[in-house]
């Protein structure tokens, strides 16, 4: 009798043990689908990685060049002081190592923005958009640049939708970047990118319109990424 009740206390705890090594068995399985499906994707864990690391450098090699830059100015405003003789050249050494310096900052702000954003959030951004005169009236050519922030495990995709703004003969008006396209240019703005894409794309307005708001859409393909929507001022985005 003791033993018959032995076994039979010792049968669910079997069987809640074979449940356990099946269920650790399928979830381990299913981890190696998924990451064989990374693979056949594309997706590389050391080359993301190593990408990444890539970013990282260039941040750290940016900002031991801006270190030198100032080191060098603070050098020179100090032979400004003393030699009054060559105050010209000191001066225009002092202007171009100061545009270094500024372009070093917008350089780690920019790769910042991808690797660390300062929102602390991961997704589809857009870095930069500015908008400058072209060669005929009316004609203007807009900079958009898109960043993936924080996570980039995988390649987004999707297209662009832009949109102007403004008045027209007293009165509100919009129009789509399809149709404000020259004739020789593509009116469809599709991107696909891990890291970031820059755009150029060329514009012509029509006589009368005066814009005053640009309206971004970024349309994602990918699935878990997100797309995004924002407006910016012409005016201040105007260059």
């Amino acid at each position: 009798m003791s033993r018959f009740s032995s076994l039979h206390r010792s049968t669910p705890t079997r069987l809640i043990l074979t449940w356990l090594v099946m269920a650790g068995l399928l979830l381990g399985a299913a981890y190696l689908v998924f990451e064989l499906g990374r693979i056949q994707a594309g997706y590389s864990l050391v080359a993301a990685a190593q990408e990444r690391n890539a970013l990282e450098e260039q941040i750290d090699r940016l900002q031991q060049d801006k270190q030198e830059l100032e080191e060098q100015i603070a050098m020179l405003e100090t032979h400004r002081t003393i030699d009054r003789e060559s105050y010209a050249v000191v001066e225009q050494s002092l202007s171009g190592l100061q545009t270094k310096i500024r372009e070093q900052q917008e350089a780690i702000a920019f790769y910042r923005g991808i690797v660390s954003p300062a929102d602390g959030k991961a997704g589809l951004k857009v870095q930069n958009l500015n908008v400058t005169r072209g060669a005929a009236e009316h004609e203007y050519t807009i900079r958009l640049v898109l960043v993936q922030a924080k996570k980039h495990d995988r390649k987004v995709s999707g297209s662009v939708k832009l949109s102007f703004a403004g008045t027209e003969d007293g009165k509100q008006k919009t129009y789509r970047y399809i149709d404000l396209v020259p004739a020789d240019s593509a009116s469809k703005w599709a991107f696909s990118f891990r890291y970031f894409q820059d755009f150029e794309r060329a514009i012509m307005l029509p006589d009368g319109f005066t814009p005053e708001t640009i309206i971004v859409q970024v349309e994602s393909k990918t699935k878990s990424i997100e797309g995004i929507e924002a407006s910016y001022s012409w005016l201040d985005s105007l260059g």
